[in-house]
């Protein structure tokens, strides 16, 4: 089951994040999850929204550079070792986590964390012969 993310390239200048929440928030549309990563000149900001085609347009009308791609959103415990049973998981089957971000909690006594893998079916599969949930689109976007 995969999710599709938003990712957005930035200019590493004052206000240039606060142009984007600004744009999402005048077209009504919900952060459901990001994370920023940076250096001294750009950073790439990733979302999940609770409309990603429209957020998509929106940003890309408002001139950034925008791109789409398909994450995982993969349901844990809200525990010691919740992260851990499901990177065991990815190791065992030989999936490379290229990125993650983390975000808690949406459902009480879990957390999500959302992860691009080098093959996403192969990931998918292993977490699923595992019975680890994972979540939906439709479940991320919900308000």
């Amino acid at each position: 089951m995969k999710v599709e993310q938003i990712s957005v390239f930035l200019e590493n200048r004052t206000g240039r994040l606060a142009e984007i929440t600004h744009a999402l928030s005048e077209a009504n549309i919900n952060i459901k999850a990001l994370s920023l990563a940076d250096t001294s000149d750009f950073g790439i900001l990733r979302l999940i929204l609770s409309d990603c085609e429209k957020g998509y347009k929106v940003l890309r009308d408002k001139g950034f550079t925008v791109g789409r791609n398909m994450v995982v959103a993969v349901q844990m415990p809200d525990a010691p070792g919740g992260l851990d049973s499901i990177l065991q998981v990815l190791r065992e089957s030989e999936v490379n986590v290229e990125y993650m971000y983390v975000f808690v909690p949406w459902r009480k006594g879990s957390a999500t964390v959302v992860c691009r893998f080098d093959d996403t079916d192969k990931a998918v599969a292993a977490l699923r012969a595992k019975n680890i949930p994972l979540v939906s689109q439709e479940e991320l976007s919900k308000e």
